[in-house]
């Protein structure tokens, strides 16, 4: 499929002021200027919907597939000032608690039965009971973006926000997370029990970078803590028992502002996305696909070379295509609309890929990205899809899911077209390269439209 000769069709841009996953990926939110909906993430399917009048909203938060959202007001006409957390209650249409503070709201982390609220320089946690408690509250560096992150895991006590010293991160362990409540009949299987308690009291406080944080991301166990800065070029992985920094990735070599870092569920890569439009995913493990390195970094250990010769670079990366017409969002956490800008913001979630085979294997995870354009794209990995590319051809027209009928162009880097002009005397040379790029690219699997009220536009 050559994505460059491509254009999506002339429709009117779709205007979404934010779209956020739940802690599992199954499902995701979208606010508009109509109110908000509600989506299952794969297949992609409209769950419910809300049209609010007399005003708009800036983000709306899922606690997990529950009924209770948490809505944050913002855009053009804010429906509530930006120092409330509204409660919303789906099942009964209607709001049922609030929480008000003396300065606006930057960000929000939940799980079972716990709050986090980021302030500009403190972090207020609130346990959700049958009355919502406030539990604890601690000071931070400056913390514009309302960064913090909350493990939701079975068990798992970790909430990460950013230290009272820049560049630094402190970890929080708050009581464990109650398992989910089971639905249908009992499993046979025995209830998991909760891991044993640490040999060692855990770090506190981990230095991760010289200059401001711009994301926090811990997978669902809390066992790891993923840290970027302003730089936008390493992506830090630390543990959050001894605070040992585990693997340091390279995302590229100049400045970008990374929008967020999601790892896989079973903790053996992870994706990273930024403003240059292209989500990089590195493999966390010594089996499976592995990172690229520069060809001079065995020579690290007997020459003195730049630590820039030992990075590990991603093993795979997604291009997302431009759109014609969209809306751009401001650099804070609680975003509002502003104007039209040549780049797309998005966000990045793990899911399981769908089983289009009898016979049940190993599972297989796929990436899906949310661009505040309206695009949903489901990614499949090169070691995956390459296995399966007999298959996916044989089965190519009897799909289910209704397919695009037109793809967003690729962007570029410049404004040339991305087919280079052939070059006949190094023919074999750039074919070459050319079957390393594409093993490299993760494959397009399906692109859908969302944001408007019949789910997809």
């Amino acid at each position: 499929m050559n994505l460059a000769r491509t254009h999506i069709s002339s429709t009117s841009p779709v205007n979404i002021f934010d779209a956020r996953f739940d802690a599992d990926c199954s499902i995701f939110t979208a606010a508009t200027p109509a109110g908000f909906a509600v989506y299952r993430t794969c297949p992609l399917t409209l769950v419910r919907k809300r049209e609010l009048t007399g005003g708009t909203l800036a983000a709306v938060h899922p606690l997990h597939t529950s009924s209770i959202l948490f809505l944050l007001g913002g855009g053009p006409s804010p429906l509530y000032p930006p120092n409330k957390v509204v409660f919303w209650d789906d099942a009964l249409g209607t709001e049922v608690a609030e929480l008000e503070f003396r300065e606006r709201v930057r960000g929000l982390a939940c799980r079972r039965g716990w709050l986090a609220v980021a302030l500009r320089r403190r972090v207020v946690v609130f346990e959700l009971g049958e009355q919502v408690s406030r539990f604890g509250e601690w000071d931070t560096w400056d913390n514009p973006k309302g960064l913090l992150a909350l493990a939701s895991g079975t068990y798992a006590t970790l909430l990460a926000i950013p230290g009272r010293q820049m560049g630094h991160v402190q970890l929080i362990h708050l009581p464990p997370c109650i398992p989910p409540t089971p639905l249908g009949p009992p499993s046979s299987s025995p209830p998991r029990k909760p891991p044993p308690p640490p040999t060692k009291h855990p770090v506190a406080i981990i230095a991760a970078h010289e200059t401001a944080l711009t994301t926090l991301s811990v997978p669902l166990s809390g066992r790891l803590l993923a840290t970027t800065s302003s730089r936008g070029t390493l992506v830090r992985i630390w543990d959050t028992i001894s605070g040992k920094l585990v693997r340091e990735f390279r995302r590229g070599t100049d400045k970008a502002e990374i929008f967020g870092v999601a790892f896989r569920p079973d903790e053996r890569e992870l994706c990273v996305w930024s403003d240059k439009g292209t989500v990089h995913v590195f493999n966390l493990v010594v089996s499976g696909a592995s990172n690229r390195q520069s060809t001079l970094s065995p020579l690290v250990s007997y020459l003195p070379l730049p630590k820039y010769f030992e990075s590990e670079w991603s093993y795979a990366q997604y291009r997302i295509p431009a759109q014609s017409s969209h809306i751009s969002l401001s650099q804070t956490s609680i975003r509002s609309p502003t104007a039209e800008v040549d780049e797309e913001r998005c966000v990045v979630g793990w899911i399981e890929a769908p089983d289009e085979s009898p016979n049940s294997g190993p599972v297989e995870y796929q990436l899906v990205a949310l661009t505040y354009a309206g695009g949903w794209y489901r990614l499949s990995l090169p070691n995956a899809s390459s296995s399966k590319a007999k298959a996916a051809s044989t089965h190519a027209g009897s799909s289910s899911s209704p397919k695009p009928t037109s793809i967003p162009r690729q962007r570029t880097s410049s404004g040339s077209s991305v087919l280079s002009r052939f070059d006949k005397g190094k023919g074999k040379e750039k074919e070459k390269k050319d079957g390393e790029k594409q093993s490299r690219k993760c494959v397009l699997e399906e692109y859908r439209r969302f944001g408007r009220w019949d789910g997809w536009g």
